[in-house]
């Protein structure tokens, strides 16, 4: 893959080990949580005697929550954005952060890529029905701030690409055997600049990958 991008890592870069952080051909940035909680991180893979990779973090980022690689131009974002199940007023200024961050950046016509666990559950469709319920993940208030990024002029890749699957998710309660059941919400995502879209050829989860109760969302996109 050409970038990586990693949540909830909860290490710190002392604890990483070279096998990861140190892939040749791949720069890497490791901004692991304090104590084992949250963190992300970010691979990308660089061409022999290319430069220097730039990471950065925008303003608002607390708890090592994002972190941003500027590839050939487009800003490819790990974001691991908070339950809200112990600070819910925490979680709604993080994703209006997330908004407003995004909507600086398509103002400034720059193209933007937002990968990770954004802990919303964007509609009805993105959670089993018997998952269906009136809580945090679920609530309306959240999903109006999630229609409000995409607003901004990012593409949800995984719904335009398949709009009517009703099996779609990445996170299984670890449980009853929730994965091999598939009743699951859709928590994770690719979100994309329009002008970005036109090059997608495929955004799928990796459902059968991993021992996380999340799944690896791979996108395509053709050069």
């Amino acid at each position: 893959p050409d970038v990586v991008c990693l949540q909830e890592i909860k290490a710190t870069p002392s604890q990483v080990p070279a096998a990861l952080c140190g892939i040749e051909g791949y720069s890497c940035y490791w901004h692991g949580g304090a104590k084992g909680y949250s963190g992300v991180g970010l691979l990308v893979r660089t061409g022999e005697g290319a430069n220097p990779v730039h990471f950065y973090h925008p303003e608002f980022d607390f708890e090592n929550r994002i972190v941003v690689a500027v590839v050939q131009d487009v800003h490819c974002a790990s974001v691991y954005v908070p339950n809200g199940g112990k600070d819910f007023a925490a979680k709604m200024r993080f994703l209006e952060a997330l908004r407003s961050y995004a909507d600086r950046l398509q103002k400034n016509k720059t193209e933007l890529v937002l990968c990770g666990d954004l802990n919303v559950a964007r509609a009805e469709l993105d959670v089993h029905p018997k998952e269906r319920r009136q809580v945090i993940g679920q609530l309306p208030e959240e999903r109006v701030l999630f229609e409000r990024i995409l607003e901004t002029g990012l593409v949800d890749l995984g719904r335009m690409l398949d709009p009517d699957n009703e099996g779609m998710f990445t996170w299984w309660a670890p449980w009853r055997n929730m994965r091999a059941r598939n009743i699951g919400w859709r928590l994770d995502y690719i979100l994309a600049s329009d002008k970005l879209t036109r090059r997608v050829s495929s955004c799928s989860v990796q459902a059968s990958i991993g021992t996380s109760d999340h799944a690896p969302v791979v996108a395509t996109f053709r050069h």
